[in-house]
């Protein structure tokens, strides 16, 4: 840094000893402007929606989206594509009594000018260009002026029915996802670039028609699984290509500041795996649920419009972050949904992390949760003039951001960091167990997509080794005398739930789950992180009157208790085997039996406070012991008591069906590990 930055003039009327700004309060780490003279164009919403899948699930879609034209701030603009075996923007001025819609081959690959002559929106056209345009205002048109018209569209709209080849039921209905998401880009590039501006895709299938294809027509060709990716196999023989043509899309997205959400309802896969790519680059949203109907669907929609107290969208559109070093700090770079400008510092580091090679990072959409990781390289003891190191490093954040008010502002973010003395003696006492874990799981995600899992699992393995032979008491060779100080206590728990999560572990799961699961833990801070790593689970019982928190294990599933378990993409209340053989006796609705009634419903009231809270909106799950659905439960816990256990103490916990070592096992393997000279 090495300068100082004035304040302006006009601060100098107010300053006192006892007055002083908020810059030079260190309780402040962070503060925002709004730049003067910086007014922008109101958010733009332009709903991509896919009218081939059955009726009851379109009309449930439908419905979403007319709700979402009620919340969306009066002077935001939207637009309307839908796309089946062909991709239709339709207009939504009033001039005309018919609706009309603009057609494109679903089959085909367009340029961008391309659309946009077909649109009528060249740039060299004085009717288009330009969002105020005459030409632009057919397609985008503030919600005031037509959310009559396009409610009236929606209510109308109908099925794709395009014909089918062949007995009807053998092959799946045409998408040409790739080609609407093409269409919708283009013609927002073509008219409102570096505006806030978003692509809502709105699906219930896989795209089987032009580019962007991720399986055919015929419904005897399943879609790709991770074995058939790690074998490429012939049905997974779209996805290269695929991939190549959605990053393709993202890259121009991120060019033009724009952000791609990705809603997807469907039995089956529906393609995330290759898409996932415009959410994550863009900062744009993914929601994966079994229908429309869900709430995991409808709440998480109903959600991106919410407003504040001053009738604002919760969102920032277009933000650019840079990052400020001091000397003996470079950064390496940046873990999350986010992509590189390419701006090249001093503050660079040579080795990258994640997206690097730059200071500058530009993130199409940003909400309240929206949490970036960084990861920074201290040099050595002499910085690089040669002098010595000093005792604190700096590090500022400074992220310039559209606000749906239509200002632009920036938020600025600094912070100082002591260092530590040769013999690390301190590091522990400023050790956060809680955001290493959360690091380090992003670390692994991010390592996954050019290694194997199984190399990453050994990786995080080593680091688990290196930390707590470094910092633990122990006599070489001897295990019994290892101790841990409290501050790294819970670590090695934190890495043995993430060894076993979906996110490291891709049995048992489709790449699109994966890829959902991943999106999302890129999003979170790291209190949601760490539910995702290690679930909380809640008891509630008779004996010990409020809930109380209980151990993520096996020996927790008793009998006599009901569990909430909340692993953030499912909230799950589970009874134990006593309290459903209760519940399906009916004492709930017996006056004498109120008590019971109370211990029922509280688990759903903690549940709900859950489901609205949360973004997306977890699956709510109620299940008992020995259910189908106890595996949400069951695949989480501690496995301290399993089939394998046969000296095991009878008892009321169930037993969990798993070869996976228990925590207890990994920790004497650790401790072994770390103790051996």
């Amino acid at each position: 840094c090495k300068q100082q930055n004035g304040f302006p003039p006009h601060y100098a009327e107010h300053i006192t000893e006892t007055n002083l700004p908020a810059e030079l309060l260190p309780a402040c780490t962070t503060l925002e402007y709004i730049l003067p003279q910086s007014a922008c164009a109101p958010p733009v919403f332009l709903l991509v929606l896919d009218i081939s899948m059955i009726e009851e699930e379109l009309e449930q879609a439908k419905d979403s989206l007319q709700q979402s034209l009620a919340m969306m701030p009066q002077n935001a603009l939207v637009g309307f594509v839908t796309f089946g075996a062909m991709c239709y923007v339709h207009q939504l001025d009033a001039g005309t009594e018919l609706p009309k819609s603009i057609a494109f081959r679903g089959s085909k690959e367009y340029t961008t000018q391309q659309v946009a002559y077909q649109l009528g929106l060249q740039k060299n056209d004085p009717r288009g260009g330009s969002l105020g345009s005459a030409a632009a205002r057919q397609f985008l048109l503030p919600v005031s002026d037509c959310e009559f018209t396009l409610n009236s569209l929606l209510d109308d709209l109908a099925r794709d029915n395009w014909p089918q080849e062949g007995p009807a039921g053998i092959r799946r209905p045409q998408l040409c996802t790739g080609t609407a998401l093409n269409v919708a880009l283009a013609l927002l590039e073509s008219v409102c670039t570096n505006a806030s501006a978003r692509i809502m895709l709105v699906t219930g299938g896989p795209c089987n028609v032009g580019p962007g294809m991720v399986v055919g027509e015929e419904r005897a060709e399943t879609i790709r699984s991770h074995l058939d990716l790690q074998k490429d196999r012939p049905n997974a023989r779209y996805t290269r290509k695929s991939l190549s043509y959605y990053t393709g899309l993202a890259s121009r997205a991120v060019a033009a500041g724009f952000s791609m959400d990705i809603f997807a309802c469907s039995l089956d896969q529906v393609g995330l795996h290759e898409m996932r790519v415009m959410s994550e680059k863009t900062g744009g949203y993914m929601v994966m649920s079994d229908s429309f109907s869900m709430h995991v669907f409808k709440d998480s929609f109903r959600k991106v419009f919410d407003c504040d107290a001053a009738g604002y969208l919760q969102l920032g559109f277009n933000a650019q972050l840079e990052v400020f070093t001091s000397r003996d700090v470079k950064c390496s770079g940046a873990v999350g949904c986010l992509a590189s400008l390419g701006k090249q510092s001093p503050c660079v580091a040579e080795q990258e992390v994640g997206v690097g090679g730059t200071c500058r990072w530009v993130v199409g959409s940003l909400d309240r949760s929206s949490t970036l990781a960084f990861y920074f390289d201290v040099q050595g003891q002499q910085d690089a003039s040669g002098g010595h190191r000093p005792k604190h490093s700096f590090v500022q954040f400074q992220t310039v951001y559209l606000h749906p008010s239509c200002r632009k502002r920036i938020r600025v973010t600094t912070v100082t960091q002591p260092y530590a003395n040769l013999a690390m003696s301190d590091v522990a006492t400023g050790f956060d167990q809680e955001a290493a874990a959360a690091i380090l799981a992003r670390y692994a995600v991010n390592k996954c997509e050019t290694e194997d899992p199984d190399d990453v699992q050994k990786w995080v393995d080593r680091c688990l080794v290196k930390l707590v032979a470094r910092f633990c008491k122990h006599s070489k060779d001897n295990p019994a005398s290892f101790a841990l100080a409290p501050e790294f206590a819970l670590f090695p728990q934190f890495v043995y739930h993430l060894r076993r999560s979906c996110f490291l572990k891709v049995f048992n799961a489709s790449p699109d789950e994966t890829a959902f699961y991943r999106t999302t833990l890129l999003r979170e801070g790291t209190l949601n992180s760490l539910v995702m790593i290690q679930p909380a689970m809640l008891k509630y019982s008779f004996e010990e009157g409020p809930p109380q928190p209980v151990q993520l294990d096996a020996e927790s599933m008793k009998a006599d208790v009901i569990l909430l378990l909340d692993s953030f993409f499912q909230v799950v209340i589970w009874r134990g085997e006593m309290i459903q053989a209760w519940y399906d006796a009916g004492y709930q609705e017996q006056e004498e039996y109120a008590n019971f009634r109370q211990l029922l419903q509280a688990p759903v009231e903690d549940a709900k406070q859950i489901l609205a809270d949360r973004f997306p909106v977890p699956r709510y799950i109620q299940t008992s012991s020995g259910g189908s659905q106890a595996r949400f439960v069951t695949a989480k816990v501690n496995p301290s008591r399993t089939h394998n256990n046969t000296g095991a103490p009878p008892g009321t916990a169930d037993l969990v069906l798993t070869d996976d070592v228990s925590l207890k096992v990994f920790m004497e393997h650790l401790i072994k590990s770390a103790v051996q000279s």
